[in-house]
């Protein structure tokens, strides 16, 4: 049987007086442990104006009495420097992210791109739904980045959750109507996170989770 277990990896000033959380998921099964998004991290310039209160991913997996040693993959839902800035920690396990997203950090984002691509990363580079191990499964949600994707759990009983990445910010906005005003940043591809939102919405999932929200959304 899989289980989630959310981590709480930092909180970032939005706006002055906003705060969100950033959260990472580890879930375990009969094999092992995945990690999905690491935390933020970056060089300075990356990360001015956010205000970041920070945590280790080694803390953060400490309060489930996990090392980083316990982690067997990666998986960055994409790779902005809230969801893969410690993927370094890392450097035993491949980081499973899609093909278009890699494609698009290097191109748009080159000083963060050399961050995270440090010296023997490895890339498990994904071309669209994958699964990762039995009951566990990534699918492409791209609009908030071309290349975003989520992740399917199996947690028993024929229930399926949902770590939606930033396909979606927040619990409310999960839950919205469809043409609600967007947040800045939300979608780089309006139409695309649109049809994106609604596949997962069709999908009724059992949960879902948060990446910048500590409220879970219950089918």
């Amino acid at each position: 049987m899989l289980e989630i277990k959310r981590l709480h990896l930092a909180r970032l000033t939005v706006v002055e007086g906003s705060e969100w959380p950033v959260h990472g998921f580890v879930v375990t099964h009969p094999g092992g442990a995945v990690l999905v998004d690491t935390g933020v991290g970056g060089p300075p310039d990356v990360l001015n104006d956010w205000r970041a209160v920070n945590r280790t991913v080694a803390d953060a997996l400490a309060d489930y009495d996990m090392t980083p040693g316990d982690i067997d993959l990666v998986i960055n839902t994409h790779l902005h420097f809230d969801h893969c800035g410690q993927n370094s920690v890392f450097k035993h396990a491949a980081c499973w992210v899609q093909r278009a997203e890699l494609a698009r950090s290097k191109r748009e984002e080159p000083e963060l791109y050399d961050w995270f691509d440090f010296m023997n990363a490895r890339f498990e580079l994904l071309d669209g739904d994958t699964e990762v191990v039995p009951g566990l499964s990534v699918i492409a949600t791209p609009g908030h980045t071309s290349g975003h994707q989520s992740v399917l759990v199996s947690t028993g009983n024929g229930t399926t959750e949902v770590l939606i990445g930033d396909a979606a910010y927040t619990s409310e906005q999960y839950a919205g109507r469809p043409d609600d005003e967007l947040p800045p940043g939300q979608a780089a591809d309006k139409a695309s996170w649109f049809e994106s939102l609604a596949r997962v919405r069709a999908m009724a999932p059992a949960q879902v989770h948060f990446c910048h929200d500590t409220a879970i959304i219950h089918g």
